[in-house]
């Protein structure tokens, strides 16, 4: 009995990349037009997984370069810009053989694909830890050291501690285990991108919570960066407890 294109592209659609090749296999010997596409559609899927392979195995390369440390971990921030909303860190301990792939700088990735990532780190990550610098604290130390406390308190929840840190273009004061920092490293180490996307979707996921507290200046949307909008509502309504002082003074 002959498929319908239709079951065709459904199944299309619901195979995983592993089946790809045998969906090739079964169809490629089918005339139809519409039948012809989904096999071509595969196999340009194919090729796309060739070269994210590819691109995820030299985001392996300073983890590599440094394989005689047993636990190495990336760390990032997210928030360090906005006029409002913490500053949040992200400690990641990948495995040496794990098999994550589509890691990147967080901000080069949708919404949607950092919360599958994000949900994936969690379930292959060795450890992984969060740290907080709230608004408040931001204002008394500067964001800087803020940014730094926030790393402290990522790697102090790591469980193995780590044996090296790599680091996105910082170097964290009071921290004895060593540490290399890569400029945009989110971008160029595997468990610094890990740890992008940990600490974005992290602080993300507060911002749509402040959203419901505080209506009115776009927090869902806006994830407390200064636009237009939000300013203009910083205006009107004045600041919220959660805005930092430190960085709104121009606008209130």
């Amino acid at each position: 009995m002959t498929v319908r294109i239709g079951e065709v592209k459904a199944r299309l659609q619901a195979a995983c990349d592993n089946e790809l090749p045998a969906f090739i296999t079964q169809y490629e010997g089918d005339e139809r037009a519409g039948v012809r596409k989904c096999v071509e559609a595969a196999r340009k899927r194919m090729e796309s997984l060739e070269r994210e392979k590819l691109r995820t195995e030299k985001l392996w390369e300073y983890e590599r370069g440094y394989s005689g440390y047993s636990h190495i971990c990336g760390i990032d921030e997210a928030g360090r810009g906005p006029l409002a909303g913490p500053v949040v860190a992200g400690a990641v301990i990948l495995p040496k053989d794990c098999d994550l792939l589509y890691i990147n700088d967080s901000k080069q990735l949708s919404e949607k694909k950092r919360e599958e990532l994000y949900r994936a780190i969690l379930e292959k990550a060795l450890c992984w830890g969060v740290g907080y610098a709230s608004p408040q604290r931001i204002d008394e130390i500067n964001i800087l050291q803020a940014t730094y406390e926030a790393m402290r308190e990522a790697i102090s929840k790591l469980h193995p501690q780590p044996d090296l840190l790599l680091n996105d273009a910082v170097t964290i004061p009071q921290v004895s285990i060593r540490q290399i920092p890569i400029i945009k490293g989110d971008a160029k180490s595997i468990s610094i991108g890990a740890a992008s996307i940990i600490a974005k979707v992290t602080r993300d996921r507060l911002m749509r919570e402040y959203d419901q507290l505080f209506p009115g200046y776009g927090f869902a949307k806006n994830k407390g960066y200064g636009g237009e909008a939000h300013i203009e509502a910083l205006k009107k309504y004045g600041p919220t407890p959660i805005h930092r002082k430190s960085f709104i003074h121009r606008f209130v």
